[in-house]
């Protein structure tokens, strides 16, 4: 484990505890840029896809921050900043329960082999790398699709990158 991965882990690990604490879930975490650009980011969500607050945003960055403060050593290379937001409409998907909590969405995936190396057979997919569709099922291995009658598993292996596609319906009342 490199010494980013060790610190990043225990960072993880505070802002799980924070999150919870504050009645959310810690949906991603990342730490970018150099310098005085270094960003400590946050995405943070609810059982309830869309119901994180401004509020809830604020309070995860107050406890957060008390855990952060009594260790200040724990972040490497000096000062940095803290943004908590919700992943967005578009959000990333990266674990399994990402996945699973998309099933029934429209989802753009990039994987890093052609779909052939997942054992799709049908002429039309098999050279495919992208796949823009909704999620039939999800499960601890891999996202599943039914398109036009072709049923195909993709492993959380092969995925590159994968994201939820936001539409807008016309004349959907709220």
């Amino acid at each position: 484990m490199s010494e980013k991965q060790a610190w990043m882990g225990k960072v993880e690990q505070l802002a799980e505890q924070a999150t919870k604490q504050e009645g959310c879930l810690l949906y991603d975490i990342e730490f970018v840029g150099a310098g005085k650009g270094r960003t400590l980011r946050l995405f943070i969500d609810k059982e309830q896809e869309g119901a994180i607050s401004i509020e809830d945003c604020s309070n995860v960055s107050k406890a957060l921050n008390v855990f952060l403060d009594a260790d200040e050593e724990l972040i490497p290379g000096g000062a940095y900043n803290l943004e908590v937001s919700t992943p967005g409409l578009e959000r990333h998907l990266v674990k399994p329960w990402h996945f699973k909590k998309a099933v029934g969405k429209k989802v753009y995936l990039k994987t890093t082999k052609a779909l052939e190396s997942a054992g799709v057979e049908d002429k039309k997919w098999k050279a495919a790398k992208t796949v823009e569709n909704v999620i039939a099922s999800a499960d601890d291995e891999g996202v599943r699709f039914v398109i036009d009658d072709v049923d195909f598993k993709i492993p959380y292996g092969m995925i590159e990158k994968a994201k939820v596609v936001f539409e807008i319906n016309k004349g959907q009342k709220k």
